[in-house]
């Protein structure tokens, strides 16, 4: 399948300054917490955010509208493919995952999402590599990427993800597992590990 997204090397890079560059600098929200990613997931559960309206395309190139997710819940994560640091730990800890949520994810009540934002690099068949070593089985658990660099910009926002280029041709980025609700909410962001943690996280909201 010919690549549809343009290489976003620089547009990522000035998106993710014009964030912040102080992303994993301390700052506070309203003296509750002191670090960015503890003030991007209280800001979360005080206010849920609504997805954008954009498509994703999977490891087999089929497309997935975020708001065909509605009315069930869904765990995502952020990688970039080429990581064989912090993302492979997600992927493994998105397989344990799976492993202990296989009823809810059988039934269609549960999808895991994880969502690339290298997709100049992340092509389809990159995608695919990277759910063959983890597991994810295209239905239940898709490997996606955004399909241009406005949707890749809209998702990096909407979430609170924070992706800077380091200088060993890779990228530091916030690892965590972010719960969008039934009604297509981002409503709670999560260690990824202990895996019984995060369970114990999701079951309320599949039983409410």
């Amino acid at each position: 399948m010919q690549d549809r997204v343009t290489p976003l090397a620089a547009v990522v890079l000035a998106a993710v300054l014009a964030a912040g560059t102080a992303a994993f600098a301390v700052t506070t929200d309203g003296f509750t917490v002191y670090t960015t990613e503890g003030a991007r997931r209280a800001s979360v559960e005080r206010d849920p955010r609504p997805m954008p309206d954009i498509t994703l395309e999977d490891q087999n190139g089929r497309i997935l509208d975020l708001d065909d997710l509605r009315g069930r819940i869904v765990l995502t994560e952020f990688i970039y493919t080429r990581c064989a640091t912090i993302c492979s730990e997600l992927g493994q800890a998105f397989a344990q995952t799976a492993k202990e949520l296989h009823g809810p994810l059988a039934r269609g009540d549960l999808m895991l999402l994880s969502i690339s934002f290298d997709p100049a690099y992340d092509t389809p068949a990159a995608l695919s590599d990277y759910a063959a070593r983890h597991g994810a089985d295209g239905t239940h658990w898709r490997v996606v990427r955004p399909r241009n660099t406005e949707d890749l910009a809209a998702l990096l926002d909407r979430f609170g993800v924070v992706v800077i280029p380091n200088d060993l041709g890779g990228y530091e980025h916030n690892a965590a597992v972010q719960l969008i609700d039934r009604d297509g909410r981002l409503a709670r962001v999560v260690d990824y590990t202990p895996v019984d943690a995060v369970v114990a996280e999701v079951k309320p909201w599949l039983d409410g």
